[in-house]
């Protein structure tokens, strides 16, 4: 059947997949991932008691017509698991507009508090191909007058009107002109730049203020979440939602004199005091921040000037389940050079790969894991993270879901309320794979774009239903 024409082996194989006797029980479990695209099969089982020891409920893998049970991998990256990362982003921005207009156990006199959207760049480390637009209009990419030459004999300008998606964005006008070890080594250190950055912000304010970072933290607290983001260049930039809260957190107000713009100052003088030296006894390069730095309120959505909430907590949850693949790279580490070579990644991104295993030999860099890091290009820090008191955590909102699903299970096997009676479930379980088998993708993605589709008509009619 396979070799009929317009009937593909992927079909075919589905088709041999559906007709097993444990298809459907199969199907239930998929959903149950929400559609994961790289599931984890466990085997083992689970056995609840009550204080007595009487056994209540017994599960096994052995008892499932398919030998074993599957769970989601949670794999925050869009480019791994397209399930996964969906919920990875709602736990984002639910923890991001939480900590901008309140709820999940933040106040909502947090939106009155002094707040602004910081982006943070990398300098730069030669010129690349950009798209640049007037009134919606393409414009010339690097107009020069008199069409110069770089030192390479390549015309250092750029007449074309690139569209968006062009692939030539972000490439070097003249890859010999790039700083590639530069570059490399800049998102290496990005990470500790950025936590340089959090140390230095308080002692500004402290600066300003004339008093000790001890008796600051008695007036002022500094929060802040962040999310990094990979630029057409192969560089990472971060983009910070910055707040000053009271002493104690978000639920306490900040002093009168603490302002969106004396924050917008404090943040300028902080981002243009931090460096890193590497290496750090006798620095051959001196990581800094570029000079491109983008600070803007952060306004209500219902404001008419500014940045709204909303659209802030949605960029940012946005990026948080993204990597350097949005940069021409791949999702993968790569675990020799020799395979760089056959990597289906732009030429900008693979230069940038070499690079990090030239300097990763080298004796200066020896405790830079770039080998590790190089099919980051470099970069080596955490995608997103916040300060502790910025609002909840990822943990908090993924036990409130943990919990919902324990209580319907409780229902659907008919255990006795906690309440009344006092419960003890153990598990034992070993790990038996992971992936699909044979047709069971095709499956699997039907399933993803329903969940999907049945998520966002649910959002659609929560926002179209006035409030109670």
């Amino acid at each position: 059947m396979s070799d009929v024409p317009g009937f593909s082996s992927e079909i075919y194989a589905a088709a041999q997949r559906a007709s097993m006797p444990d298809f459907a029980r199969w199907q239930q479990m998929v959903r149950a991932t929400g559609g994961c695209a790289e599931p984890i099969r466990l085997q083992g089982r689970r056995i609840t008691f009550d204080a007595s020891l009487d056994v209540l409920d017994v599960y096994r893998t052995a008892d499932e017509p398919t030998g074993y049970l599957l769970t989601a991998c949670g794999n925050r990256r869009a480019s791994r698991c397209p399930a996964c990362a969906e919920v990875y982003r709602d736990d984002t921005y639910h923890l991001i507009l939480s900590g901008l207009r309140g709820g999940k156990g933040v106040l909502e006199d947090v939106s009155g508090h002094p707040r602004v959207f910081a982006t943070f760049t990398a300098p730069s480390f030669g010129a690349v191909h950009a798209r640049r637009e007037k009134n919606g209009k393409a414009l010339p990419c690097r107009p020069r007058r008199d069409n110069p030459l770089c030192e390479h004999g390549r015309r250092e300008g750029c007449l074309a009107r690139h569209e968006e998606g062009d692939p030539q964005i972000g490439q070097p006008v003249c890859v010999d002109c790039y700083d590639y070890p530069g570059a490399v080594l800049w998102n290496a250190h990005a990470g500790e730049l950025w936590r340089r950055f959090t140390q230095a912000l308080p002692a500004v304010f402290a600066r300003r203020l004339g008093i000790t970072r001890a008796e600051l933290r008695r007036r002022l607290r500094l929060s802040y979440a962040k999310v990094a983001e990979y630029q057409a260049r192969g560089m990472v930039h971060f983009h910070a939602v910055i707040r000053l809260d009271g002493p104690d957190g978000p639920d306490a107000p900040p002093p009168d004199w603490a302002t969106v713009p004396v924050l917008t100052a404090a943040i300028r003088e902080a981002a243009e005091a931090v460096s890193v030296g590497v290496p750090a006894d006798r620095p051959s390069f001196v990581a800094r921040w570029g000079n491109q730095l983008d600070v803007d309120p952060i306004y209500v959505s219902t404001s008419v000037e500014g940045i709204g909430d909303q659209r802030v907590a949605s960029y940012i949850a946005k990026y948080a389940t993204k990597g350097a693949e949005s940069a021409g790279t791949v999702d993968r580490p790569v675990r020799k050079v020799e395979d760089v070579a056959f990597l289906d990644v732009t030429e900008h991104a693979r230069r940038m790969i070499y690079t990090c295993f030239v300097l990763g030999d080298r004796t200066e860099y020896r405790l830079v894991p770039l080998r590790r890091w190089a099919h980051m290009l470099g970069y080596r820090g955490h995608f997103s993270t916040k300060s502790r008191h910025y609002s909840t955590t990822l943990g908090a909102l993924r036990q409130v879901r943990a919990d919902y699903q324990a209580e319907r299970s409780r229902q659907r096997r008919g255990l006795p309320d906690p309440g009344e009676r006092q419960t003890v479930t153990v598990g034992e379980w070993r790990f038996a794979g992971s992936g699909y088998r044979t047709g069971e993708a095709f499956w699997a993605e039907i399933a993803r774009q329903r969940i999907a589709t049945a998520r966002k008509l649910a959002r659609e009619q929560a926002w179209q239903e006035p409030p109670d």
